[in-house]
Formats: C-alpha cells, structure tokens, sequence
C-alpha cells in the first residue's frame, strides 16, 4: 500500500464530485449495471467485429 502526502489526503478530501460520477450513482441506483450487462450480453456480437473497421466496444462503456 502506499502511503499519502498530507497534501494528498487535504484534497483527496475536498475532491470536487463530476456531473459524470452523480449521474453514474443515480443510474446505479435506478438500475443495477450488473443484471442489465447480464440480461444484454447473450445479445451483444463482439465477435463479429475484428475483422475489418474499427475495434468493438466494451457492452458496459457503450450503455454508460
């Protein structure tokens, strides 16, 4: 583990929360990611893509 600069720990503590982080935890509140990726996965076709184009994108970082 490594250790912190007090400087470090001050403004780990009065870090600032993004638009980006509230609207994932209302989401996550909403609808858990885990059962949604679970139920939409059988249906996603990562494998199709590889052959030419571009290089698929991950099922989460696509819904999020």
């Amino acid at each position: 583990m490594k250790q912190i600069s007090f400087a470090q720990a001050e403004h780990q503590n009065k870090k600032k929360v993004t638009r980006r982080e509230r609207f994932l935890a209302q989401m996550n509140a909403l609808v858990p990611w885990q059962r949604l990726i679970d139920a939409l996965s059988p249906s996603y076709f990562p494998n199709s893509a590889g052959k030419r184009g571009r290089p698929p994108i991950g099922l989460e970082r696509m819904l999020r």
